[in-house]
């Protein structure tokens, strides 16, 4: 008679060896890649771009879920309570970065609860004002704005967005404040400014390329630090002598914390596969953005992005004293 702790040693074994198998024939079944935005924004056009060409390599299909919630918390507080087997996974953009220090409670860190897959790109970001504003280069605008602090509006689409963090990165780089308007979204910021209701802001090439090329608001520069393609006669913030300004709408890709690394080798390299496809490529051009070099497509690399742009954004926060509840 076999011993009872020789049959649960066995069962053990056996056990683990259906697990290993199991992960090594990672996915059987489809993977649900989570959204902190509603559909049709940016983040959820390139989330469907990426759920297509990642499922090419993986041989499933991934279907895309919409999360929204104020400042995108939700999808991320979802996936620290999802199976870590492999088939959630969350595409989030900035906002893993600030919303640490934007909100009083998050039921999450981000360098410690997740697992990373790897970035993704970067969407430049573009200093654009209103069509009839007084100014005709950048020297011109920020002597302006400079002279003209106290009734000068910067609008935004809300607290913790994009328009908003390079607001405040910008109005630290020159050290000047401005009267912020605060919207509920880059489309009615965006119609206040082309009305003349605001002065400038600060927004996604996805947003303001179409238009810059109509005419219908002034351009005066890009926050990245190389020109940006679509845009090649707008000269950058640091070619203007304006330095600690750097900032890009990134997007990132997650798992939850645990899940095994073989399922995770898995997604980096459908991950970098997809970052090769002309098809994105194309797409990501409409977008005004392109696909990170696939040397960046790591965890180790979106890790230590992270904790760059954590240790970049925190104390701009923390000074400015903006808190969502």
């Amino acid at each position: 008679m076999l011993s009872k702790s020789l049959i649960r040693g066995a069962a053990a074994t056996l056990f683990a060896l259906a697990a290993s198998l199991v992960h090594a024939q990672y996915p059987t079944k489809s993977i649900t890649m989570l959204v902190p935005f509603a559909a049709g924004g940016p983040t959820d056009i390139v989330a469907r771009v990426m759920a297509q060409a990642m499922g090419k390599p993986l041989g499933q299909t991934i279907i895309v879920e919409n999360r929204p919630s104020n400042g995108g918390i939700l999808a991320p507080e979802q996936l620290t309570k999802s199976s870590p087997d492999g088939y959630t996974i969350l595409i989030h953009h900035i906002g893993m970065s600030t919303a640490p220090f934007l909100y009083r409670t998050l039921r999450y860190k981000p360098q410690e609860d997740f697992e990373y897959i790897g970035l993704i790109n970067e969407v430049p970001m573009t200093i654009i004002a209103r069509g009839n504003f007084p100014a005709a280069n950048f020297k011109e605008f920020l002597t302006y704005i400079k002279a003209n602090n106290a009734k000068v509006t910067y609008a935004n689409a809300g607290l913790g967005a994009a328009s908003h963090l390079c607001g405040m990165l910008f109005m630290s780089a020159i050290q000047t404040d401005f009267l912020t308007v605060p919207y509920k979204g880059t489309a009615p910021a965006m119609n206040d400014l082309l009305g003349g209701q605001v002065d400038f802001m600060c927004d996604q090439t996805t947003s303001t390329t179409s238009h810059i090329k109509s005419g219908k608001v002034k351009v005066f520069a890009v926050t990245t630090p190389q020109r940006v393609a679509s845009l090649k006669d707008v000269p950058t913030l640091e070619e203007l002598g304006v330095k600690g300004a750097d900032v890009s709408v990134w997007h990132g890709m997650y798992a939850p914390k645990g899940t095994p690394k073989s399922a995770l080798d898995k997604l980096v390299s459908a991950l970098q596969v997809a970052l090769k496809d002309p098809v994105v490529a194309t797409r990501f051009a409409e977008l005004g953005t392109e696909p990170i070099d696939v040397k960046r497509a790591t965890p180790e690399a979106l890790r230590t992005f992270l904790k760059s742009e954590m240790d970049k954004w925190g104390p701009l926060i923390k000074k400015a004293g903006q808190y969502a509840d």
